[in-house]
């Protein structure tokens, strides 16, 4: 995945989430209340950063990614809990923007894990998306 790699800060080009969201195994976020922060994924290792969603993104995340898997967890990440300046909005390779996670994923950023259950139409989300 090629990403073009332009920091933004909160607000900049509308970007002012205070929630972002990560999408992982519920093996890995075991593992990461065990350790204190989330495993990068082969693909974060691979692209040098931690992939996240913004609310609006979600659907179409798990719909592309994680499409037939099962067992997985709806991290809700708070931008505040990030260290500052790890965070940054950068477009995708079909130019829509993503918050990308420059450094560790801790526990501590996360306010709420979620698991996600699936259904035939797809994932069952959490009121409100």
């Amino acid at each position: 995945m090629t990403t073009t790699h332009t920091p933004r800060t909160p607000g900049a080009e509308g970007h002012h989430d205070d929630v972002v969201y990560k999408i992982c195994p519920t093996n890995a976020w075991v593992e990461a209340l065990r350790s204190g922060e989330l495993f990068p994924s082969p693909d974060d290792i691979r692209d040098g950063f931690v992939h996240l969603s913004a609310k609006s993104q979600v659907r179409n995340t798990l719909a592309r990614h994680y499409a037939g898997e099962t067992d997985l967890m709806l991290l809700s990440v708070a931008v505040a809990k990030l260290p500052t300046g790890t965070l940054h909005w950068e477009k995708s390779h079909r130019g829509q923007e993503f918050p990308h996670l420059y450094g560790a994923l801790a526990v501590s950023s996360v306010l709420e894990a979620t698991p996600l259950g699936a259904s035939v139409a797809g994932f069952e989300l959490p009121e409100g998306f």
